[in-house]
């Protein structure tokens, strides 16, 4: 039996900006429930087997039902969350591992199944936005990208964008820009 693809949904922030708010908890525009649940269904639109994690510290999430990983290490950001996921794809012989920022309200099937597909040996591919990385909608092969994980770590790095760079990264250019839009600030949401 093949592994099943392994994504994580990416919580673990503050949402300071959104006035502390848990932004996975905010209403999808499709009225479908909370983004992280809406996040869960277009994930299992794009593999009905997909192993779906909470990333970082979900306690707020708790009623969605959705299994968590706690950061690890913690107080290091999203790297530690990501270190948390790759280890995890390492341990369960992920082919894969899926990168998601919980406040993405138009993220699609099609755009998971575009970033499965392409470049399928690359150690990670990624979009760009306006020339900077997405780390937080891209792919990861879980050995290397550990490996990378460790390296930043080590270094004193806590940029995801470092560990995209160590690994020489493989660009995903999106048809839609829409498809990465997130939900940092209130004016986002109202604009959505």
């Amino acid at each position: 039996m093949a592994a099943r693809p392994l994504v994580g949904i990416f919580v673990g922030g503050r949402g300071l900006r959104m006035g502390g708010v848990a932004k996975g908890l905010l209403p999808a525009p499709d009225g479908s429930g909370p983004l992280a649940k809406r996040l869960v269904r277009v994930t299992r639109e794009a593999w009905s087997d997909a192993d779906v994690w909470l990333v970082g510290s979900a306690a707020a999430y708790s009623e969605l039902g959705i299994p968590g990983l706690d950061d690890d290490p913690r107080g290091v950001g999203p790297l530690g969350g990501l270190a948390a996921l790759l280890r995890h794809g390492v341990e369960t012989r992920a082919p894969a591992a899926y990168a998601l920022a919980c406040d993405l309200p138009f993220l699609s099937a099609s755009y998971l199944s575009k970033l499965a597909a392409f470049a399928p040996e690359a150690p990670a591919v990624a979009p760009r936005g306006n020339g900077i990385w997405q780390p937080l909608a891209a792919r990861f092969r879980p050995g290397p990208a550990l490996a990378a994980t460790a390296d930043a770590l080590a270094a004193g790095q806590r940029s995801l964008w470092c560990v995209l760079e160590r690994l020489n990264a493989v660009e995903l250019v999106i048809e839609d820009a829409r498809e990465l839009t997130d939900w940092d600030e209130p004016a986002d949401v109202a604009g959505s």
